[in-house]
Order: structure tokens, then sequence, then C-alpha cells
């Protein structure tokens, strides 16, 4: 059985094929539908088309010997065989290898992933229906090419496929990437992490540094530190760090407050704190709906660089690929080149909140806090 939405509206008039019939011959008429009300009990005797009364009328003869006895007394046995043979026939099917299952049942199977072999039909003689299908786990199907298998998505997952395709659709996406010199920052880090009140406590990481540049230098460019409005853009006047942070769930991005206002071992501890309670799906709402601004930072994996898709309503996202050994040219060198620890970083900006030259602005105030270090800790 197929259900067929008319494309319509009306009223039904007459019903020429009762709900349940079967055998019913193509192109025949099944009912009639009127525009108005009032016109309906003009049809309340229409009679059946003529190629239509035949169609349905084949179907009653079929089951016509069943329900005359006209001869029942003198041939009893030959009317009592049919019936215990027919019935064996419909339970047969699951044992002979053939699948009955209603043709809605067929295609939500093949949208859901679901082998039918599998699932245990709950209609007559064992045939599968669509609510089968419905309670049914998706398998592992074999193809011709290969195998597969469904997975439901979460819905976190379709909350964040959902902002993910919006804001790739409708925010113009623009990117700006540099290299940045690592040599000072990795100094002083070890350094910083060797010192008897830091050691022992928290290890300092690279994203400490990146966080508290990135959060120095939207207070040295503002305009970054803004949302599109529609009507307006908003300039905001703190500073909260987005931190981007995988979970079993998919991506979530805990927000590090004030980021501007704190030191690296604050915000060091902040970072490790909120990634734990994230990963353990602990996070109030008030610790991932926001911020101002969101890091990526995928060096750990060995990505060299990427584009990240900016986390309305935020106007940019900063990616953060690893650092690694690069020859550089050096005049002080006597071969013309050394050998320094380059990272390089992806800027994505929103074009309606953030030109190019205000893009480029704040990439050369995150540069200089990152090969100057130092200043950052004033």
């Amino acid at each position: 059985v197929m259900e067929f939405e008319t494309l319509e509206g009306g009223y039904m008039a007459k019903i020429f094929v009762p709900a349940g019939a079967k055998d019913i011959a193509v192109n025949s008429p099944v009912c009639i539908m009127v525009e108005n009300e009032e016109d309906v009990a003009a049809f309340a005797d229409y009679p059946m088309p003529d190629g239509g009364a035949a169609a349905v009328a084949e179907p009653k003869k079929e089951s016509a010997p069943a329900s005359t006895p006209s001869v029942p007394a003198s041939t009893p046995p030959p009317a009592a065989v049919p019936q215990p043979v027919s019935m064996p026939t419909i339970a047969a099917p699951p044992s002979a290898g053939r699948i009955f299952a209603s043709p809605r049942a067929r295609i939500m199977a093949a949208d859901k992933g679901v082998d039918l072999s599998s699932v245990a039909g709950s209609g007559p003689g064992g045939r599968i229906r669509a609510m089968d299908i419905s309670s049914a786990s998706p398998s592992l199907v074999s193809t011709g090419t290969g195998s597969f298998t469904d997975i439901d998505v979460t819905n976190v997952r379709k909350v964040i496929a959902d902002r993910l395709v919006m804001a790739k659709q409708s925010i113009p996406h623009y990117y700006l990437s540099i290299d940045l010199r690592m040599d000072e920052l990795l100094r002083i880090r070890s350094e910083l992490n060797s010192h008897t009140s830091v050691a022992g406590k928290t290890k300092l990481s690279v994203n400490d540094f990146v966080i508290k540049a990135a959060a120095l230098a939207m207070k040295t460019v503002p305009e970054v530190n803004s949302s599109w409005m529609d009507s307006f853009i908003r300039q905001y006047h703190y500073v909260d760090i987005s931190v981007a942070v995988s979970t079993d769930n998919g991506l979530i991005t805990p927000i590090v407050k004030n980021a501007d206002q704190k030191g690296l071992v604050a915000i060091n501890t902040d970072v490790l704190d909120l990634a734990e309670r994230a990963r353990a799906k602990r996070l109030r709402p008030e610790e991932f709906q926001g911020g101002t601004f969101t890091i990526s930072n995928l060096g750990m994996f060995g990505v060299k660089n990427f584009s990240a898709i900016i986390n309305p309503p935020q106007s940019c996202i900063l990616a953060v690929g690893t650092a690694e050994k690069r020859l550089v040219p050096d005049e002080d060198s006597e071969t013309g080149f050394s050998t320094a620890t380059v990272m390089s970083v992806t800027l994505s900006c929103d074009h309606r909140v953030v030109d190019g030259a205000v893009g480029a602005q704040w990439l050369a105030a995150f540069r200089r806090l990152i090969e100057s270090p130092n200043s950052m800790l004033l």
C-alpha cells in the first residue's frame, strides 16, 4: 500500500473503492472529489463507471467459490482441503528465503540502512511493516562494492551541522594567512615551565600564549571584537575567547572569560578545566554559548594550516597549525639562511564586519605579541 497525498484541496463526494479493497485495476477511478461542499450531494447516487465497476467486481467473483455453499453436502472433503493447504503457503516464505515486506517498509529500510532479513515482521505471515523498520537499528549492509554502517545523528551533531551550514552559506568568509617565528616564545615557555612558582602546578602550552596574544590583539584592534546584527554592528568591550574542543559528540567551544585580563597560568587552568568538563558533558550553557572570538588549534595533530568556519555571531576565527622547523633567510648567517621554528595561522573573517585591512592589522598585532612574548607579560 502506498500513500498518495492529493495536490488539490476539496471534499470527498463519492467513494467507489472501499478501504482495504485489493486487486484494483490500474486507471480505475477510486473516488470523486469536488471543490465546493455544496456539490457533494449531487454525487450521492452517482454510479461506478463501467470499466471501474468491472475492475472492482472481479475480486469479489474470485471469493465467490468460498462463500457459495451450492454443493457443500455432496463434496465436503474438497471444500476443506484448500483451506489447510493455503495456510502453510503464507508461513512458508521466510524459510524459502523470500522476504515479505510492504513497499513503504522497503523504502524506509533502504533509507535507514536496515537489513530486512534481520527484522522480524509483525504483519500477517511474518510480513514486515513500516512500524517494524521504525524500531529497528541500522545494521551493517553488504553491497556489491563493499559495506557501510549508518550512524544515527545525535541532537548535538544536528545542531552543529545546522549552525555550520548556516554560517558557511550566510557569512561572506575571506581568509588571511601568515607565518610566525616561534623560537622566542618556545624559549620563554620552557623557562616559565621550569620556574619554581609554575613547575608542579601546571605546564604552559603554546595554545595558552596564542589565547593571550589573541585577546590582547583584540584590544588593539577592537573592530575584530564585533558581531554583525543585520541593522548595526555590535562592538564588545570585553574579550571572551572560545576555544574549540573535540568531544565524542562533536565540536564544542567553551569560553575563557575576559581572557585579556588573565595571566597565562589562569588561562591554562581555565582551558584544562573547561575541556575536561566539556568531554564529560558537564558544561553549563553560559560556559559555551556566546564568546567574541574563536581559536581552533589542530597543530597537535601535525596539521600545517587550515581554514576554519566562523562561529556565529562572532566575526572571526583563528585557525592554528603546527610549529615546524624551516629554513628562513638570515643576513647575519654566513650561509645566508638559518633554521627557525615557524607556525602558520589563518584568520577567517566576516567581510560584513571586518574589512581586509582591519584583518591584516589584527594579524600584525598578533604577530608582534607572538614573536615578542615578553610584551604580553607586561
